[in-house]
């Protein structure tokens, strides 16, 4: 029993029981392996991270949203991911509980407490200032065994996207990825998860029928943000992170932010867009130079982007990021899918191709059959003269 009680004891989270004189392993067990390397008699092993027993669905309740946070400001996705799993949470006539990850978090609380949320969970730590991909699994991992929501969301942004599939590992269930869709089934209470497939020709709706939470990761400017309202009095719980899940196999020395100047492709009201038809990255400087004059950023197409032309924070469609500005100017994208799905919900597309055929016309509302070059430079020109114009 002395021996036994040793290996108990090495379990920082309690998943080790003694019962009847024989020892039980129960659900808080992450499979950390701490009470193997313990064990004096080399009895206990881990063999396989497979669950096999059937899961009682009905002790999982609630939707949680994954709030994604850089430096104390709340990325985008996770306000648009609260507007939609609120509807979802009223749906399952349960509450909304909202987790998120750093240190010093002060900011985020208030702004959270901004939109409809039923409850927000904190685990702040030093250590947890900077995303790594273990840390924040582990401990969104023990989080959900511990309160078992029914839906977990999170943003399918480069973060969420690296440490989010660990995290269903963990927990012994599925992931959709990529969602565009989410609505609940009126007859079951299943999330109905639906994503493109097969390089967005479909779209598929997938269901987790028999483990729980529900994962999915949703594409930002998907859905529509909140609006904010006066602040509200949601449950606060604090977590303090067990050490153990502190530990990473990744030390990281320095942060460095990408820079770049200007602001983001998601945030922007107009995007300037160019493709494989700009043809060098001289050509994307005329771009550059459009798009500042009309207050916004410019995007890119994947064969631009791998060709070099512009870095990869530029990149719209399935592989780079989805958005939704007020205006997208096309210069010389033909218009794959996977180019569409990341544009396609802009409220004015304004497309400049040579080719009649290209496909980016089938979502244009103005379709220009031209070089791309003379109407850009003829545009920068106007501009700058009305500028002259106006100062003068």
């Amino acid at each position: 029993m002395g021996k036994d009680a040793d290996c108990v004891e090495t379990c920082p989270f309690g998943a080790l029981e003694i019962r009847d004189g024989r020892l039980y392993v129960n659900e808080k067990c992450v499979l950390c392996g701490a009470c193997v390397r313990k064990c004096p008699n080399q009895a206990l092993e881990i063999i396989s991270g497979v669950q096999t027993a059937p899961v009682d669905l009905n002790a999982y309740r609630g939707v949680w949203v994954f709030a994604e946070q850089h430096d104390g400001k709340l990325h985008h996705v996770a306000l648009e991911l609260i507007g939609q799993a609120r509807q979802l949470a009223d749906k399952r006539k349960t509450t909304l509980s909202v987790v998120a990850f750093g240190d010093q978090l002060d900011a985020v609380e208030t702004e959270l407490s901004c939109y409809p949320v039923d409850q927000i969970i904190i685990a702040s730590h030093p250590k947890l200032k900077h995303h790594r991909c273990g840390p924040y699994a582990e401990i969104l991992a023990h989080l959900i065994k511990q309160y078992k929501p029914e839906i977990v969301l999170c943003g399918a942004t480069a973060n969420g996207r690296s440490f989010f599939p660990r995290v269903a590992a963990r927990v012994y269930t599925g992931l959709t990825a990529d969602c565009t869709g989410l609505d609940i089934d009126p007859a079951s209470g299943r999330l109905l998860q639906t994503r493109p497939a097969f390089g967005g020709n479909i779209m598929a709706t997938i269901v987790c029928p028999n483990h729980r939470p529900q994962l999915a990761t949703v594409r930002p400017k998907v859905f529509p943000a909140p609006v904010p309202g006066e602040p509200r009095q949601p449950e606060m719980i604090r977590v303090k992170p067990p050490v153990v899940l502190l530990k990473s196999d990744v030390e990281l020395l320095e942060f460095i932010s990408e820079g770049g100047g200007g602001q983001s492709i998601t945030d922007a009201d107009i995007l300037v867009a160019g493709g494989r038809g700009i043809g060098s990255a001289d050509g994307f400087k005329l771009l550059e130079r459009l798009a500042e004059l009309l207050g916004g950023a410019v995007a890119a197409s994947r064969s631009a982007v791998d060709s070099g032309w512009t870095p990869y924070r530029c990149q719209v469609g399935q592989t780079g990021k989805t958005v939704q500005p007020k205006v997208y100017i096309a210069c010389g994208i033909s218009g794959a899918i996977q180019h569409l799905v990341g544009m396609q919900s802009a409220e004015k597309i304004i497309a400049i191709n040579s080719d009649p055929d290209a496909a980016i016309f089938s979502v244009a509302d103005i379709g220009l059959i031209s070089e791309w070059k003379p109407i850009i430079q003829k545009l920068i020109a106007d501009i700058e003269n009305r500028k002259k114009a106006n100062n003068s």
